[in-house]
């Protein structure tokens, strides 16, 4: 499986700069900005936006409605959990980001967390002086270090990225230390520590609390979009862009409230 993402990632790279080597005059592609990225495959992302949608409408719409019926402190304590795991791929990526201060209060986090809080299902660390400051990845890593947000495209199942942010991903894929913990070759499982449908399941965990968390906001959305591809992909770079730069607020006119709990996962 790493060997075929990182195969695709190659092949992504490549259409990209063929994308951009080949465009001229009034076929001359705009440079990416925070807020846009070139669509090198347009076609083929709004056929996978029509198939998540429709999966969607089927599937996590559903589940997500069946999950909030659930009370309350259940749902906050599995976010809580999901959040907790998550310090362990924003530790590393705070550090190669250079912001030390940032990775000593994650750590400060997860340990206050996972310990006096149960395992995360409780946050004490939020009360103890230690905000939660955010979820940082490998995408955004490389944002920091100056690289280019590349194309623009939609994969099926999870959604929008970019070159940059699928680039992340691969990554993560040895720099994830959850997902490291969890994975077959990994000594912990082999003491029962961990089995390999953990990250699995806190992943699909995860999504459906988000999911949950943004019913209203993906109908307005819906509702009030002339073209919900087109508004998706503006929010996912501002929203993108917005955690690159640590910064409060979007850098375009589309109104925050629109995106309220809307997150890439």
């Amino acid at each position: 499986m790493k060997r075929l993402i990182t195969t695709t990632l190659v092949i992504l790279l490549f259409l990209g700069g063929l994308a951009s080597a080949g465009s001229t005059g009034s076929e001359k592609i705009k440079k990416s900005t925070p807020s846009t990225a070139n669509e090198c495959f347009e076609g083929v992302s709004r056929a996978m936006f029509s198939f998540n949608q429709a999966l969607d409408t089927a599937v996590f719409e559903p589940v997500a409605k069946g999950y909030r019926v659930l009370p309350m402190v259940i749902r906050n304590g599995s976010s809580n959990m999901m959040g907790n795991i998550s310090n362990l791929l924003t530790i590393p990526n705070n550090i190669l980001q250079g912001d030390l201060a940032g990775a000593g209060n994650t750590v400060a986090r997860l340990a206050i967390n996972t310990t006096v809080g149960i395992l995360g299902f409780f946050d004490p660390a939020e009360k103890m002086g230690f905000p939660s400051k955010g979820k940082e990845d490998y995408g955004q890593t490389l944002g920091v270090w100056g690289a280019q947000t590349g194309c623009y495209f939609v994969l099926p199942v999870l959604g929008p990225t970019t070159v940059r942010d699928f680039a992340g991903t691969v990554i993560s894929l040895w720099g994830d230390p959850w997902y490291n913990m969890t994975t077959a070759d990994d000594p912990m499982i082999a003491d029962g520590m961990f089995k390999e449908s953990d990250y699995y399941v806190t992943k699909g965990t995860d999504a459906v609390d988000f999911r949950a968390k943004n019913i209203e906001s993906f109908d307005s959305l819906e509702k009030n979009s002339i073209d919900l591809y087109a508004s998706i992909k503006s929010l996912y770079l501002q929203n993108r862009n917005k955690k690159i730069n640590n910064s409060e607020t979007f850098v375009e006119t589309q109104d925050e409230s629109d995106w309220e709990e809307i997150d890439t996962k």
